[in-house]
């Protein structure tokens, strides 16, 4: 293999497939990343064995060929060097040995066969959809947060995928909350196929497609074992989490006795504040919802925390008003992450009873609901 590239081009290949490589992994040469000639352009390759992330760069290929070289050297390295062309070869000494140069820099970097890393199988047969980036970058933050990080119920680690007709379903849940975004397909799928997906996986892929713009491809092949994302320069593939998702449609109440609308970003600073005075407190942020005095009072929600030993705060943030007082706890650290993601300027609390669960709809928006199941507090 011969060829040269710019080095802002390589920099940006290696940080977009740099990450996945194994840190820890009874296979060694997972540590490694594979270059290889692939139609007039480079094509770098990592994988953790369940995840593979393939990125294509623009090179003038004198020679074709592959290789295999340890990504955190390779990255470290050609980070370092001037902006400026690289001229990368195999060693006059050894075919294993990639000899890189960059104006007045030079390595030799020790390698090994490409023979030998994990094969990176094509998805042919099954599941093919296409989705805007935007919706989707958009989807991913909303939903993944709230997916399980104990993998004592591995499902759960996973979000929960729907295709059906002209319409994507994502969904996640840890056991104390539940998030489902809805977005539209490019174009419509024949058949409902429900697959579940790594979280991680969907974190890597709103990384990578960041500033990407355009549809994405998504193929599921026929075993439901593995999805692929595709893009003009980027493939991610990835293993499938295996087992039934929890029929989460049953979670979310259907009504509701009190319904507040807030402003959201009055709602996040009451929330972080409270968080504060919550570390001790177990976590705990108390909601109060109140009508208004009269027809042109507004109504209000209060956000309180309180600790034993430190102190307590209170806040009060204007609200439309359905229904009679209401009182809801739930973790400070949950409010947080909805109200962080959420892009709308307003979101609705729905509730029936301090002991069900809080419903959270951003107002004007049909594609997002977040539940938050309550915590149990002394009034």
């Amino acid at each position: 293999m011969k060829l040269s590239c710019l080095q802002e081009n390589l920099t940006r290949g290696l940080n977009m497939v740099g990450r996945t490589a194994a840190t820890r992994t009874t296979l060694p040469i997972t540590n490694n990343i594979l270059l290889e000639s692939d139609q007039g352009r480079l094509k770098l390759v990592s994988t953790n064995l369940e995840m593979a992330i393939s990125c294509w760069i623009g090179a003038k290929i004198e020679e074709e060929g592959s290789i295999t070289i340890p990504s955190k050297l390779l990255s470290e390295f050609v980070a370092t060097l001037p902006n400026d062309r690289i001229d990368i070869q195999p060693s006059e000494l050894s075919a294993k040995v990639l000899e890189l140069r960059c104006a007045r820099f030079e390595a030799r970097i020790a390698g090994v066969d490409a023979k030998d890393f994990p094969r990176i199988p094509p998805i042919e047969d099954g599941l093919n959809a296409k989705v805007e980036v935007s919706a989707l970058r958009q989807a991913i933050s909303q939903v993944v947060f709230a997916a399980a990080s104990d993998e004592s119920r591995p499902v759960l680690t996973g979000v929960s995928a729907e295709f059906e007709k002209q319409t994507l379903t994502l969904a996640a849940a840890d056991g104390f909350r539940l998030a489902i975004y809805k977005i539209p397909l490019a174009s419509s799928v024949e058949e409902k196929s429900v697959v579940i997906i790594p979280g991680r996986t969907l974190t890597e892929l709103n990384r990578l497609i960041s500033d990407q713009e355009g549809a994405l491809e998504i193929k599921v092949n026929a075993a439901k074992s593995q999805i692929l994302f595709r893009l003009k320069d980027i493939e991610i593939l990835s293993q499938l989490v295996q087992g039934n998702f929890p029929q989460y449609n049953q979670l979310i109440p259907q009504s509701f006795i009190t319904r507040a609308v807030v402003d959201l970003s009055h709602f996040l600073r009451a929330t972080k504040t409270a968080a504060i005075f919550a570390r001790d407190g177990n976590g705990i942020v108390r909601l109060v919802i109140n009508q208004g005095e009269s027809e042109v009072t507004p109504g209000k929600l209060s956000v309180m925390a309180r600790s034993e030993e430190l102190g307590d705060d209170k806040a009060e943030i204007d609200a439309v008003v359905q229904g009679p007082e209401a009182k809801i706890a739930f973790n400070g650290k949950y409010l947080v992450e909805l109200l962080g993601v959420v892009k709308d300027s307003q979101i609705a609390i729905e509730m029936t009873t301090p002991s069900s669960p809080g419903v959270f709809k951003p107002v004007g928006s049909d594609d997002y609901v977040h539940v938050i199941m309550p915590m149990f507090v002394q009034w």
